[in-house]
This record gives C-alpha cells, structure tokens and sequence, in this order.
C-alpha cells in the first residue's frame, strides 16, 4: 500500500463533473476519482477547515466514531473495477466496512486520517506528473498541480476506460 495525499477537488470543464486528486506520497503520481457534487462539498469544506452551520454527515460518522469510543486508523482504495474505485475503512480494532472513496476521503480528513492506495490501481490509473522537482518546495508543488489541472481540463472520463 502507498500513503496518498489529498491535493484537492476541483470540478472539470465541459463535463462540470467534480475530481478528487490523489498524490503519491515520495512519489509522482496523482490519482483522479471523479466524485459526486455532494461529496466534493463535504472533501472541500473539510481542507478548507470550514465548519457548516449543521454537521454534515461526514462529520456526524466522525463523531459517532469519537463517542463510541474508537478511531478511524485508514482508509485504503483497494479496487478499481470498470472505472469504479472501491476503499474500506480501517478501525482500530481492526474492523473493516466497505465504502465509497468519496465518503472515506471526507471522513479521513475530518478524523486526521492517512489514505492508501494499492500500488496495483496507482499502477493503472495513476497520472505521472512530468518534471517533477523538490516536494518540500511549496511553489514547485502548485505549479505541478497546475500542470496537472491543466492535463485535467482535456480529459473526460472515458478516456480512463481500459475496457
């Protein structure tokens, strides 16, 4: 498994249809999930530290998890079946549920949470980011991301069917 990174969510042109970027950790490449509009919200309301008036329920299950006494310990994106991505919450009394990487995302921002990722789907669907330089050099980062959102705005979906 390899820790990925949530870099963030941005809604792409024509389709308006949101994305969730994934990167590597110590490494180069970044995995789009397209999501739901209602999930985008929930993923970046919690990067931003935006707190609704009302929990959302991302932040209900994180509550529900703090009060039942346990902790969510990580979230693992461990299929990619038909350009359907697949995670499973990980407890710390090692319990798992399957759920969507979407939902696992909000939930593991709001919990504090490491996401992993299967180096077989980073292999498959992972996007390597040409020209990479310094991680720790916060300027050289964006402009990747720039880059990146920039290879984004020319893809759909479809053309990640390996089908």
């Amino acid at each position: 498994m390899r820790e990925v990174d949530v870099v963030g969510v941005r809604v792409e042109m024509p389709s308006s249809q949101p994305i969730v970027l994934l990167r590597e950790v110590g490494g180069e490449r970044y995995l789009p999930i397209w999501i739901g509009a209602a999930e985008a919200s929930a993923i970046a309301f919690a990067q931003q530290g935006m707190e609704p008036p009302r929990p959302l329920t991302h932040d209900l299950f994180a509550e529900t998890i703090r009060v039942l006494g346990h902790r969510l310990s990580q979230v693992r994106i461990v299929n990619l079946t038909d350009g359907v991505f697949e995670a499973i919450l990980v407890f710390d009394d090692k319990t798992e549920i399957s759920a969507r990487p979407s939902d696992s995302i909000a939930l593991a921002l709001r919990t504090g949470t490491p996401v992993f990722c299967t180096e077989e789907i980073l292999a498959e669907a992972g996007i390597p980011v040409p020209d990479s330089e310094n991680d720790a050099d916060e300027v050289v980062e964006e402009e990747e991301v720039e880059r990146f959102r920039e290879f984004l705005d020319q893809v759909t979906p479809e053309d990640f069917d390996k089908s």
